[in-house]
């Protein structure tokens, strides 16, 4: 039979088609071109982008700024001085969209929202709806997203310590038990105006142990074990309040859509990168290396303190239970205190003695049999509700980190690689993108153009 030369040109076209359509991994585009960029030096803790120009979080210097289109001058909305009495009290805060053109941000330390308006003003102070959940509000520990009528925020573990210093009337003999930290968190929802709390999902965490010993002077050594290639989720809340959990396991995408309903995207493709026994080892050969370079000290408590969401533990020797504190101003995890008034407390209570936070790395063979393909804090949302997901490389690739593109469909659109020393803050108006460019020990912001 013969084919008639139209179901050929047809035949010809799905083939073609289908081909365009599947996308190819090794194909990596540039960012657009940078089009402006700050002179002053300003930590980027977050961005809201706005039609006449973005407001910045500068946590380190305790500011949110407004800065124009141009990057190249800005108005001071908060910050911790007295003249301007717009107290941003402690070094956390989170600056996210709200109603409209307006922006909401959460002062966990004077349990506090300020509502800002598109020209940078604040227009009203909110109260913090749920204090316990202050600084997770502020996203202290990934983020947070307002749906319409609440905040969407990861939930806080909040350790338990047992037992307490010898002499200390606890019954223990000294002997203190640290808390078991999960391997996974809740994703929650506070309505504004019911306060009522909702789980809306979970996703898995790093998994630390950690190890307390007591010394005959009574000084305390908490050690904990950390898997520095944690198989790990992530999350994102796109612009119709839809919830993408991003599964690390396998490399997929589940949808939690605002009527709750749950769909799952088939795996994305990923060049898996296999660790043989002697890839683990050498991995953490080179680790160890780089911390014996930088000294033991810093990475220990940063390490400790990024998992337990915590920036410092002290065991206060009147008290039997070790106190967590969550930085100035902060929650009450430990419920003894908070931030450095509360570790003076502790102090004066008996002579409290500093924890001393090491950490030491698994053993290779608890290491992942194949490279993870994100860390946790990958994922961002562009305007059109597409997930940029920044990968672990498996495969030496010259410039900056490289960011898979996922459609709502849950399917890779495209590959976009940023400048090196460059990472993706947000998304704004009529394509832009907002960089973090660190530059000889000092950060800017930079806009540039998705394409």
């Amino acid at each position: 039979m013969k084919t008639h030369p139209l179901a050929k040109l047809l035949g010809l076209v799905l083939v073609l088609g289908s081909s365009a359509g599947a996308q190819d991994r090794n194909v990596i585009r540039p960012l657009g071109p940078v089009t402006a960029r700050t002179a002053e030096p300003v930590n980027v803790g977050g961005i809201r982008a706005l039609a006449n120009g973005v407001l910045v979080n500068d946590p380190r210097r305790r500011r949110v700024l407004l800065f124009d289109n141009q990057l190249s001058a800005y108005t001071i909305v908060a910050d911790s001085t007295p003249e301007t009495g717009n107290a941003y009290s402690g070094r956390i805060g989170g600056l996210y969209a709200y109603k409209g053109d307006s922006s909401l941000f959460v002062d966990p330390g004077s349990l506090s929202m300020l509502v800002i308006d598109a020209s940078g003003r604040i227009a009203r102070v909110l109260s913090v709806p749920r204090a316990q959940d202050a600084m997770m509000l502020s996203g202290a520990m990934g983020g947070a997203a307002y749906d319409g009528s609440g905040l969407i925020y990861r939930g806080m573990f909040r350790p338990q310590f047992h037992g307490g210093p010898p002499g200390a009337g606890s019954g223990t003999g000294g002997n203190f038990t640290p808390p078991e930290i999960p391997d996974s968190a809740p994703i929650l929802r506070i309505d504004f105006a019911t306060r009522r709390v909702d789980t809306l999902g979970y996703i898995k965490t790093p998994k630390v142990k950690m190890d307390v010993t007591r010394a005959e002077d009574g000084r305390v050594s908490m050690r904990s074990q950390l898997n520095p290639l944690p198989v790990v989720d992530d999350w994102a809340v796109l612009p119709d309040g839809s919830i993408a959990f991003v599964r690390g396991r396998d490399y997929h995408v589940d949808w939690r859509a605002p009527d709750g309903t749950m769909t799952s995207s088939p795996k994305i493709a990923f060049d898996w990168q296999r660790l043989t026994d002697d890839d683990k080892v050498a991995f953490l050969d080179s680790l160890r290396a780089a911390r014996e370079r930088l000294g033991e000290g810093a990475p220990g408590v940063a390490a400790i303190g990024s998992a337990l969401g915590v920036s410092e533990a002290v065991i206060g020797g009147g008290s039997p239970n070790i106190q967590i504190f969550t930085g100035p101003g902060g929650g009450l995890p430990g419920g003894a205190g908070g931030g450095r008034q509360g570790a003076g407390r502790g102090g004066a209570g008996g002579g409290g003695q500093r924890a001393v936070a090491q950490v030491n790395f698994v053993e290779p063979s608890e290491l992942p049999d194949y490279k993870p393909a994100f860390f946790a804090g990958a994922v961002r949302v562009d305007t059109e509700g597409n997930l940029w997901i920044r990968t672990i490389p498996t495969k030496a690739i010259p410039g900056g980190p490289v960011y898979d593109v996922i459609g709502r469909n849950g399917a890779l659109i495209e590959r976009v690689q940023v400048p090196e020393g460059r990472a993706i803050a947000g998304f704004g108006p009529n394509g832009s993108v907002y960089l973090i460019a660190r530059d000889r020990g000092e950060m800017h912001l930079e806009r540039a153009t998705i394409r």
